[in-house]
């Protein structure tokens, strides 16, 4: 595929590449008219971060900004303090420019007041200096950081060169004391702020990548230290601001610290298990990181409010109310003791060469990342990890974000992570091309999470990756458009789905004249997935005997507006529409009231068109103004009421288990291998020998052909059982008859068939045999009888 490129016009000073574009233009024709329209009716009102004032050790002249913030009043009611590293004097006032402080030392040992202000002088540099000012600001009166001076000078740069304190012990475990401290510029425990109109690095030696060690340096590091608050201090800091600043050149090493590092950093740091901390308090509220740009920073560009209390101890897991458990890390901890950050807004950022993952945010809700641009992510870092995700998060949105040049990875690496533990968490309206890993990571345990009306062009590693563990509540992937290069394409799904999930009204396209898609890697992949009027084009007019069973799709040309081998790139996050207009339909598209409506759709689509006109919603991310306005659609054919339409005879029959786990509050028992449910099951006590049997009383004879397994598994919980028997009860002799015998395991999805007609008033699935590498006691979510008559 080619992308089309556009270019603003070339400014005659060098600029980072957020204003960098490469230079092409848009296909000639209607394609281009119709692209120039959108972008001028249609493009949000959103503005691109300013580029920044220099983006080396020296300053370079600019005329971007007719006058920096400390040029003007202070509006706050506090004093202004001035910082001039070549003629300010650390014996002066600092409270005008003449009679600046010199060094940061002298601001750092500072205590300021509400509305005071911190100028750094525009043009000038800190080496080896890192700045921490101590105080807090109030509600309408943060203090500030900003820039004064010549308006055609640079950005005031603090370049640090890694001289912060190791958060670290010789022992390797944190230390309560320097943890938090490794910033060019630190906040602990502190609130009402405002950062702006910086400059910031922190590597001496960026060249030589740093691969070991307990290296953590980061450009700004807001943290909640909950060691280190008193009795009665308050544990919930409110209101930051951080915006137009250059972060660049931060490195460390490759290699997992269990602390998160880089361009902007907030994070909550305790020393004990959470458990030895209150509730309902220990977060950041208020938040908004946005125009700024970070490139060449290791670990994330952004990072928000991980909470590494003693997560990985063996205390820290715990079950839910479904009996299903949680290992600490998964910080479901976060949500029932209301630990979550809140009304965060991350926006307008532009991410650069950056060396895991670029946006790394979890433990928020109320939060909305929307027009940030990641221009390569996982660069240095030798892990695995995603572009921009929202972990143990809640009530969110991912809206109107580009990513692209992402890495080669068999594990995460895409631009997008439907990850552990998130509630209501929604990523909508993002354009996302040229990442070999794939489009979407999906891990589990979540609830209603929806991906809808987003663009991927050659994403060509796997659609939709992973899926570690079931789900609360079904997922929805709905009028997402795929065009891909099925040649290129690993899978569409390369796991096995263990809970329900719609795809609903969207696109593939696979562009490959030679190679049909190939849609999943494992036997029963798709058996949780219900596909409904979605469009399957094949360039090569072969398609996959793989193919789902959609009996409302089509397998029929989009007629898209654009030409999908000319994908637009270079038009940046601020018109990012003109991206998605490419893809719109033709007035002459069979895809249009094609679609089928849900609630999960949302209101508008990718280009802010009201839903829906016509008949039906379209298929693919842009609706047409076709047909009558809908003002108020209605759900009357809900996709959810279509399920597996063989009747599962075991479905509400009791069972006995010879042996059942008595731990998580007694959510374990046998009852859940025939409540129809996969997120709930039954587990073996731990010191159960085989074989341990598993009896479905039918309660009368009753003929079936097929009998369904499935074992539980989850981050860190693998199948465990290598062999087992069906076997069925001969009243006449009052013994249980085999009649199947596997030695090849269960795992997921299995489906038994091959032994004829079983005519009985009970099953016995007896486990029999355990795989050689597990120590623990099998456990399995479900059993199910069907009789089809095959």
């Amino acid at each position: 595929m080619r992308p089309v490129a556009i270019e603003p016009p070339r400014a005659s000073r060098e600029v980072p590449k957020r204003r960098r574009i490469s230079v092409r233009s848009l296909r000639t024709g209607l394609t281009a008219l119709f692209a120039a329209v959108l972008v001028g009716s249609l493009a949000p009102a959103a503005h691109a971060a300013a580029a920044p004032k220099h983006a080396s050790t020296a300053a370079s002249p600019s005329a971007a900004a007719p006058s920096w913030p400390g040029n003007t009043p202070n509006r706050t009611g506090g004093r202004d303090y001035y910082l001039d590293a070549t003629h300010g004097h650390d014996s002066a006032a600092g409270t005008s420019p003449r009679a600046a402080w010199r060094t940061l030392a002298k601001a750092n040992a500072t205590t300021f007041r509400p509305g005071d202000r911190i100028l750094l002088k525009a043009g000038e540099q800190w080496q080896d200096e890192q700045l921490w000012p101590k105080g807090s600001g109030s509600s309408g009166k943060p203090i500030t950081i900003s820039a004064y001076g010549d308006a055609h000078a640079g950005r005031p740069y603090i370049a640090t060169n890694g001289n912060v304190p190791s958060p670290f012990n010789a022992d390797g475990t944190k230390n309560p004391q320097t943890v938090g401290l490794t910033g060019a510029i630190v906040l602990r425990n502190q609130q009402y702020w405002d950062i702006n109109n910086v400059e910031l690095s922190n590597d001496d030696d960026f060249a030589t990548n740093i691969t070991k060690g307990t290296y953590v340096r980061d450009g700004i590091m807001v943290s909640i230290n909950a060691d280190l608050l008193k009795d009665g201090e308050d544990s919930i800091m409110d209101h930051f601001r951080i915006s137009d600043i250059f972060v660049h050149n931060l490195d460390g090493p490759s290699s997992w610290q269990k602390i998160h590092y880089g361009a902007v950093d907030f994070q909550v740091f305790g020393s004990h298990n959470y458990k030895d901390y209150g509730t309902g308090g220990y977060y950041f509220k208020d938040v908004r990181i946005e125009d700024n740009t970070f490139e060449n920073v290791e670990l994330h560009a952004v990072q928000f409010a991980f909470n590494w209390f003693a997560a990985d101890s063996a205390d820290s897991g715990q079950y839910d109310d479904s009996g299903k458990w949680h290992e600490g890390w998964e910080q479901l901890w976060v949500r029932t003791r209301d630990l979550y950050s809140r009304d965060v807004y991350i926006g307008h950022n532009y991410a650069e060469s950056i060396g895991q993952g670029a946006f790394q945010l979890a433990d928020t809700k109320h939060m909305t990342v929307e027009y940030n641009e990641v221009n390569g992510f996982l660069k240095r870092y030798d892990a695995v990890s995603c572009a921009l995700y929202l972990w143990a998060g809640a009530d969110s949105t991912m809206q109107y974000n580009e990513v692209y040049d992402g890495p080669n990875n068999e594990y995460d690496g895409t631009p997008w992570d439907l990850e552990y533990t998130n509630f209501n968490v929604t990523y909508q309206y993002n354009y996302s091309h040229d990442n070999a890993a794939g489009w979407m990571a999906y891990m589990g345990n979540s609830s209603n999470s929806v991906a809808r009306y987003n663009l991927s062009v050659n994403d060509n590693g796997v659609l939709v990756k992973n899926m570690l563990s079931s789900n609360y509540a079904p997922t929805y992937f709905t009028n997402n458009t795929f065009v891909y290069d099925g040649a290129d394409l690993d899978y569409v799904h390369d796991e096995t789905f263990l809970s329900r999930v719609y795809f609903l009204n969207n696109i593939f396209y696979n562009t490959s004249k030679t190679t049909a898609t190939p849609w999943y890697r494992r036997t029963g992949a798709l058996r949780q997935a219900v596909f409904s009027n979605n469009d399957y084009y094949e360039a090569s007019g072969t398609h996959s005997t793989q193919e789902p069973a959609d009996p409302d799709g089509l397998r029929a040309d989009p007629k898209f507006t654009g030409d999908p081998a000319d994908y637009v790139t270079g038009a940046g996050v601020d018109r990012i529409r003109t991206a998605a207009a490419h893809f719109s339909l033709r007035k002459d598209s069979p895809l249009i009231d094609a679609g089928r409506y849900n609630t999960h759709l949302g209101t508008e689509d990718f280009l802010g068109t009201h839903l829906y006109y016509g008949d039906a919603p379209d298929m693919g991310i842009a609706e047409t103004r076709i047909g009558r306005r809908v003002a108020h659609p209605v759900d009357n054919d809900p996709i959810e009421d279509e399920t597996d339409n063989r009747v599962d005879l075991a479905l509400g029959k009791p069972v006995t288990a010879s042996s059942t786990h008595p731990g998580a509050n007694g959510a374990l028992g046998a009852e859940k291998l025939t409540d129809g449910d996969l997120t709930t099951r039954w587990a073996a006590a731990d010191d159960a020998s085989y074989p341990i049997t598993l009896d479905v009383d039918f309660g009368a004879d009753t003929a079936f052909d097929q009998v369904y397994l499935d074992e539980y598994t989850d981050s860190g919980t693998n199948p465990r059982v290598q062999s087992f028997d069906l076997q069925r009860w001969d009243a006449a002799t009052g013994t249980w008859v085999t009649f199947a015998s596997r030695d090849t395991g269960i795992g997921h999805d299995l489906t038994v068939t091959g032994f004829g007609t079983v005519t009985t008033s009970k099953l016995r699935v007896a486990l029999t045999g355990q795989i050689a590498t597990e120590q623990y006691t099998p456990t399995l979510t479900e059993i199910s009888a069907y009789h089809t008559g095959a």
